[in-house]
């Protein structure tokens, strides 16, 4: 047995934007196993935009990560857990599940079939409840979640429209996964006008991953019975103090719209229902997934940091092992 595992583990609370230096790579001796334990071998690790709340020291729906800690994260190996951003772990099983590697590859368990995936899955189904001929307008489409909500919004017969955050990423939405409409928020400078223009309908379901002015602007295109979903809010994430922005609320009432905030953990009983629903659509064609794959331990704060810059596309993974 290995004597030896790297880790990941917070060098610093990030002030803004992460940067390398609030990370610190550590070798740490592997424990002597005990009765009912088992070894885990790490192949995949992930990076989310989640995990930038976990860093701070503020109060959220899970505990901050402390200095020094091992950074916290979801992980694959030969079976699959959260043991965080390091090569090797010991488990006495809690936490665990066993990932049927028959229905997709080991890292889609970390992506299309893990987190992510359910994330989007019970997110639109269970909370935007889309109808065949609405318009679904999802932000941050390009992503991990944002990707998926859009071809299951399309396999459920709705119009879908997203934004991303370069041309690319536009062409790949429109082109490769079948939005029905895109743009990049970059480069618009009437949030407004644009939404007009794409979703000329108004838009029933908001699948927020982003907040900020883009979503200001939504609340201004919404139809009556339209329901946001919010997921993430990764235009505050990196904020250094509250942003303050138009007060829209009133829009709910005027349109007898519904906004609701979620963790995908409140669905974890019904993850199986997921996974085998998602592997179905991935089989026939309906669903397509991307990954972006750094490899090395070392490389993951670097990996991190890059998705508040949009440097991915799909899901962002680490690639520890073979």
């Amino acid at each position: 047995m290995t004597t030896v595992n790297r880790q990941i583990v917070l060098a610093a609370r990030p002030e803004g934007l992460p940067k390398p230096s609030d990370f610190q790579l550590v070798e740490t001796a592997v424990p002597e196993l005990t009765g009912g334990q088992f070894l885990v071998k790490t192949n995949y690790l992930s990076v989310d935009p989640y995990m930038r709340g976990r860093i701070s020291e503020a109060k959220s729906y899970a505990e901050s990560v402390q200095i020094g800690q091992v950074m916290v994260g979801g992980t694959v190996g030969t079976v699959v857990g959260y043991w965080g951003w390091q090569e090797y772990a010991i488990s006495d099983g809690q936490g665990i599940e066993r990932f049927d590697t028959s229905l997709a590859p080991m890292s889609t368990a970390l992506g299309v079939l893990g987190m992510p995936g359910m994330t989007a899955y019970f997110g639109l189904l269970e909370i935007g409840k889309p109808k065949p001929g609405e318009t679904v307008f999802v932000s941050g489409a390009a992503g991990a979640v944002g990707s998926l909500v859009g071809q299951i919004a399309k396999i459920k017969g709705c119009r879908v429209v997203g934004s991303a955050g370069s041309q690319p990423k536009v062409n790949y939405l429109t082109g490769e996964l079948g939005f029905d409409a895109a743009f990049n928020y970059k480069e618009v400078k009437d949030y407004d006008a644009k939404l007009q223009e794409v979703c000329p309908n108004g838009i029933d379901v908001y699948f927020d991953n982003v907040g900020g002015s883009l979503t200001d602007a939504v609340f201004t295109q919404i139809n009556v019975g339209a329901r946001i979903v919010i997921c993430g809010q990764i235009d505050q994430y990196n904020a250094t103090r509250p942003p303050r922005g138009p007060r829209l609320f009133w829009h709910l009432i005027v349109k007898q719209a519904r906004a609701e905030g979620f963790l995908v953990f409140q669905f974890a009983g019904r993850f199986r229902e997921g996974q085998q629903q998602m592997a179905q659509w991935i089989k026939e064609g309906k669903v397509k997934y991307q990954e972006t794959i750094v490899d090395g331990l070392a490389y993951a704060p670097a990996a991190f940091i890059g998705l508040f810059h949009g440097e991915n596309v799909g899901k962002q993974l680490v690639r520890v092992s073979g």
